[in-house]
Order: structure tokens, then C-alpha cells, then sequence
């Protein structure tokens, strides 16, 4: 009996985006197929369910394959097992690297180790994301850590350069592992109304101004250790509220600024103290190791939920943090500011971001 083949031989890897990202997801192959069924690729292509199956199976081993790859993005362009076009291997890397934010958000601040994977069945029955697709997330965010940490120069860059990502994809793995190694507290009650996206830009910000990169771009951990000589120097800043002719001019000056300006003066004016005291505090306590992990939980604390609980706008708090750092220019006996505006720069950018009105 004569049977009939189609036979086409060709050298260009084939990959479908669609059954990639499922692959991605964690879907099993019979999943997948269901997927692809009900988005109608089946009229699209007038091929039978058995056709679907198999072409499905046969990606899912090609991406497999890749996986040993993906995990070296730079071998991936080096490799001639597979004939993946440049533009297409960059669809392949970014999106292997990609992660959800509700997963990340879940173990952000944590230590990527044998207890937190235990944990990952949990976090993928309150995400909703597959264990598989969390497993390859977590497995991600610790093997970027690994290479990066003792590289010198610039971590966006090293993360970049290493794992060919895109900047914003490589800005935000970098503020995993500068949450990672610092041990952030993320993931108190308090801090739940935060998205990983305010924290990557607090990150930022923290990395750019107060790392030991912000003044030596050739050492060693640069961008993730805080620098250790500024934390120290943070600790003269407690003059502005252990001096109380200090304190008093301070709180003088911003009023003066702000009255007439805002509803919320007399608020501002009632507070003054305790919310200096409580910003000021914080950078005195940051050389201890506890104090930098509750960084956030402090911020929240001390500034932001007395502020809340006075109603004031995000437009009353951009107007009281601007005279309140300005004014310490002006005092008289105050001969710190550098450190006060390394230190206010970050603390101003922060508070924007997390004071949600």
C-alpha cells in the first residue's frame, strides 16, 4: 500500500511565540494543545487535532533543548544546533527572563535559598502562577544574582552584558539583587500596597545615590552594598533634633514657607517635630544591619501614615519634604549638607513613590 508524505527540510528553527510563552507558563503539552484549540488555530490552519498535538510536542522538546542555553544567554548566539535568527533569539532571552510581578513580589527581600523554594508552592497557590513557571523565575533571579555578585563595575550593565537583556528588564533584576543582598523587609502588612515596580524604583534610586558605586565605579559590589562611610556620616544629622535651637529654626523656616500654601499647615505645623525626628532617626540607625532591612516598614511608620491620617495630598507632601530639605540650608550652625541632601535626595524620591493618596 503506497503512503503519501509531505516532506519539508529547511534549517531555520521554527518557534511559535504563542506555544513559547505556554511553555513559559508552565502549561503541560495537553494544556497548551486546549490553549491553541480554543484561539482557533485549527481553521487558521486547516490542520486536525493530531497535527496540533504533535507540532506542539515537537516545540515543547525544541524549547527543552534551548533551556540549557537560555540559561548562558551568550552561548545561545554561539551554538549551531539550532538556526535562531538574532532578532528572534532576543524574543527567546527576554522572555525566559521575564517574570510576573505578583511572583516577585512574594519572595523580593528574601533569600534565594533551598527554604524560600520550599515555600514556592504556596506562593504559586496565592498568585495563581504555575509552580513550574514559578520554579524557572526563582531559578532565574538566583542565577543572575550568582554571577553578578562579585563582579566589579556597574550592576545594570553587568546584568545587561552578561544575560543580554533589555535595560529595563536588566534595571529591574538589578533591584532584585540589591533587595536580595541587603534583605529588605517587603513583606509586611503595612508594605502589602506596594508593587514591586515601587520598589525596583526605590532601588534605583538608593543603588544610584547611596551604594559605594555612587563614588567609586570600580569595586567590587558596587552597586549592592550601601556605602559605609556615608551611614556613619548619616549619624551627624541628629543634631537637627538634639539641638533644640536647631530644631526650633528648622520648624521656623519650613512654616514660614509653607503657611498660606496648603490646607494641611496646621497639620504640618502640630507635626513638625515628631515627623523630623522620625526622618532624622532613621538615618541615624542605618549603620545597624536590622535598621537597613526595616528601612521601608520605618519610612512607612514614621512619615507616611501620620501624614495619611492628617489627609495630606501628594501635593502637600512633594510641597513639605521641598521646604523641609531646602530650609537646612539655611540654618546657621547646620554644617552638613551634602550628607543631608545625599540623604534627602533618596528619602524625597522614595516617599513620592510609596505616598499613594
Amino acid at each position: 500500500m503506497a503512503v503519501e508524505l509531505d516532506v519539508f527540510v529547511g534549517n531555520t528553527t521554527i518557534m511559535d511565540e504563542e506555544v513559547y510563552q505556554l511553555w513559559l507558563d508552565g502549561y503541560t503539552v495537553n494544556d497548551a494543545v486546549k490553549v491553541r484549540m480554543e484561539g482557533g488555530v485549527l481553521d487558521e490552519c486547516e490542520a486536525s487535532a493530531d497535527v496540533l498535538l504533535s507540532d506542539t510536542m515537537d516545540q515543547y522538546r525544541t524549547f527543552q533543548m534551548c533551556e540549557r542555553l537560555l540559561h548562558s544567554p551568550a552561548k545561545l548566539a554561539n551554538q549551531l544546533l539550532f538556526q535562531i535568527p538574532p532578532h528572534r533569539q532576543t524574543v527567546l532571552i527576554e522572555r525566559y527572563y521575564a517574570f510576573d510581578d505578583a511572583f516577585v513580589r512574594e519572595v523580593l527581600g528574601k533569600k534565594l535559598s533551598k527554604g524560600t523554594k520550599k515555600d514556592l508552592d504556596d506562593i504559586s497557590a496565592k498568585t495563581g502562577v504555575t509552580l513550574k513557571s514559578c520554579r524557572r523565575q526563582f531559578d532565574n533571579f538566583k542565577r543572575v544574582f550568582k554571577v553578578v555578585e562579585e563582579l566589579k563595575g556597574p550592576l545594570v550593565e553587568n546584568i545587561r552584558q552578561h544575560f543580554l537583556l533589555s535595560d529595563k528588564l536588566a534595571r529591574d533584576y538589578a533591584a532584585i539583587v540589591f533587595f536580595t543582598n541587603n534583605r529588605f523587609e517587603t513583606g509586611k502588612r503595612k508594605l502589602q500596597y506596594l508593587t514591586f515596580q515601587d520598589f525596583a524604583f526605590c532601588a534605583g534610586q538608593l543603588i544610584n545615590n547611596w551604594t559605594v558605586g555612587a563614588v567609586d565605579n570600580m569595586v567590587e559590589d558596587m552597586d549592592v552594598d550601601l556605602d559605609k562611610e556615608f551611614l556613619q556620616e548619616l549619624k551627624e544629622l541628629k543634631i537637627l533634633i538634639t539641638d533644640k535651637d536647631l530644631l526650633d529654626q528648622h520648624k521656623s523656616l519650613v512654616c514660614t514657607a509653607l503657611r498660606g500654601k496648603t490646607k494641611a499647615f496646621n497639620e504640618m505645623e502640630a507635626n513638625f517635630k515628631n515627623l523630623s525626628r522620625g526622618l532624622v532617626n532613621i538615618a541615624a540607625k542605618l549603620t545597624n544591619t536590622k535598621d537597613v532591612r526595616d528601612f521601608f516598614i520605618d519610612l512607612v511608620e514614621k512619615f507616611i501614615e501620620p501624614c495619611r491620617s492628617d489627609r495630606w495630598t501628594a501635593a502637600d507632601m512633594k510641597l513639605y519634604l521641598t521646604h523641609y530639605t531646602n530650609s537646612a540650608h539655611i540654618l546657621d550652625t547646620f554644617k552638613h549638607q551634602v550628607v543631608w541632601d545625599r540623604y534627602m535626595g533618596v528619602i524625597k524620591s522614595c516617599i513620592f513613590k510609596m505616598y499613594h493618596d
